[in-house]
């Protein structure tokens, strides 16, 4: 070990965390991005890889939300259009638009977004609730709302952004 490793372990107060756990223990990390002029973020931990827009292999009888399936590495992942599952309309899929892959419990899912922005740390305590006169159907898959400088980003809540009917059929995609 480096002399300086051993010099910043002494200057840790007895008892102490170490930065590291004490970072841990009072922010969590998200990765943000756009849809439109809007920012979401999804917890850093779920995410398992960001790539760019390639051509899906659509199902049929699939919600519109439901882009098709994208085989990657041998793996079928289903594709989530965001903007679709909000409301918004169907995403014009261009080169451009990113695709965030996340675990939703054992299902990996591709997740439709137009741009990724940035990895945020965000301390517990800076998380807002969802105002309930904005419990629409969009609002479901919110757990939280975060103010950073003068951007809020709405935080999505992946165990809730599909029904588990909606997950289970997936499990067969």
């Amino acid at each position: 070990m480096s002399s300086a490793v051993d010099s910043s372990a002494e200057l840790a107060p007895a008892g102490a965390p170490a930065p590291k756990e004490r970072d841990n223990a009072v922010a969590t990390e998200f990765i943000s991005f756009a849809i439109g002029d809007e920012q979401y973020g999804v917890d850093i931990m779920a995410v398992r890889e960001i790539k760019g827009w390639s051509s899906v292999t659509q199902l049929p009888n699939q919600p519109d939300y439901m882009r098709g399936v994208l085989n990657l590495r041998g793996v079928m992942v289903p594709i989530v259009d965001l903007r679709c599952r909000f409301g918004q309309g169907l995403t014009e899929a261009t080169p451009m638009h990113v695709v965030i892959v996340v675990q939703i419990g054992i299902k990996t899912v591709g997740l439709l977004a137009d741009r990724v922005l940035d990895i945020v740390a965000v301390d517990a305590s800076q998380i807002q609730p969802v105002p309930q006169v904005s419990r629409s159907m969009r609002a479901d898959f919110l757990s939280g709302l975060v103010t950073i400088d003068t951007t809020m980003i709405a935080l999505i809540d992946l165990d809730h952004l599909l029904s588990e009917r909606e997950v289970e059929s997936l499990a067969t995609a």
